[in-house]
This record gives C-alpha cells, sequence and structure tokens, in this order.
C-alpha cells in the first residue's frame, strides 16, 4: 500500500459517516508509532480512536528495542485527509510517543500480514483447494483427511484475495495478524 487508496463514501457504517457530510474521498492510510513499551500505552492510543469515533482497520504492536523499552504500534485506518491530519497530530501528543510515521505518504513501504484459514471439505474441493495454496504459495500447517489450515503471508490484498477463494471451497474459520509495516530504504 504504497499509494493513497481512496474510495468514494463508506460502504460500512461508522463514525466517518456523521464526519462526512460533504462525502469527500476517504483514504487509508498506515501510521507507525514508536512508543515506550509500559502498561497503559497501547489503552491511551486507542482512547484516542475510540473518543473521536475513529476507526482502526488493522492494528499490531510489538516490542523492538528491548533495552530501550520500545514498542511500535502499526495502524491501517481510514479517514478524510483533514481526519487523517488530526489523528497524526493528536497522536504526537500523547506523552510516551516518541516519533509518527504515516508510511503511505512518507515513500515506498513494505506491508506484510500473516493469515490462518481453516478449510473443510473433501473430494473436488479439497483438491481444489490445494491447487490454488500452491499457486498462492501457502503452506498447510495443520492437515486431517476434513480440513486443512493453510498459512499465508502478504499484503492484506493477497490474503484477501485467498480468502475469497477459499470460501466456496469450505473455509470455516480465519485468524489474521494486522499489518506489520515499514519503510522502505535508508533510515
Amino acid at each position: 500500500m504504497t499509494a493513497l487508496h481512496l474510495k468514494q463514501g463508506s460502504s460500512r457504517k461508522s463514525a466517518y459517516d456523521l464526519k462526512n457530510p460533504l462525502n469527500e474521498m476517504l483514504e487509508t492510510h498506515t501510521l507507525t508509532v514508536l512508543v515506550d513499551n509500559e502498561a497503559g500505552v497501547l489503552a491511551r492510543v486507542i482512547g484516542l480512536f475510540s473518543g473521536r469515533g475513529y476507526n482502526i482497520d488493522s492494528l499490531t504492536v510489538a516490542e523492538i528495542d528491548a533495552e530501550g523499552h520500545k514498542s511500535r504500534i502499526t495502524i491501517v485506518t481510514t479517514g478524510t485527509p483533514a481526519v487523517i491530519e488530526q489523528i497524526k497530530a493528536q497522536l504526537g501528543l500523547i506523552i510516551p510517543v516518541y516519533e509518527v510515521n504515516d508510511l503511505t505518504v512518507e515513500g515506498p513501504s513494505v506491508e506484510r500480514e500473516m493469515a490462518l484459514l481453516k478449510v473443510c471439505g473433501t473430494g473436488d474441493k479439497r483438491v481444489e483447494a490445494m491447487r490454488l495454496a500452491d499457486i498462492f504459495r501457502v503452506n498447510v500447517v495443520d492437515s486431517t483427511l476434513e480440513s486443512f489450515v493453510f498459512e499465508i503471508t502478504g499484503t492484506p490484498e493477497k490474503i484477501d484475495a485467498f480468502t475469497d477463494l477459499m470460501r466456496p471451497l469450505g473455509l470455516t474459520d480465519i485468524a489474521r495478524t494486522g499489518v506489520a509495516a515499514m519503510a522502505r530504504g535508508l533510515g
């Protein structure tokens, strides 16, 4: 998602509809937030979103510096350009936040997500699920006579495409990690 992802209006009901009476274009942005790794920090960041009615499409958090006690929060969110700017400004005001980066506008970045999908089926559906898994370079991490659990890593769009193909073949469960992202190149 190195380019802006634009959508007119919103297909799901959210607070954006209330704050967007002119039906402005909505943009999806990937933000990374460097924070102290301490109790309550994530709650404060999430509180900013929930308190203002902003939606989080994806959220991942992990410690990136054990000695410095720092964590990176990666948030994918959608809003009008003004809402995105407001989110970034407000994130920067939270005390344990060191840095807020908008990977969508700051240059090329890499985004990946991992998902586990359980597909139940026999016969032709089972064969077709395996054929598609091979095309998508998906790993089988568990197998029984009636089901597979597939592990797929890639862009959210790749995972969405594979998921859509598995639905008619017996998709029964899915777990997704959320987007992990970082800027490309030096720095």
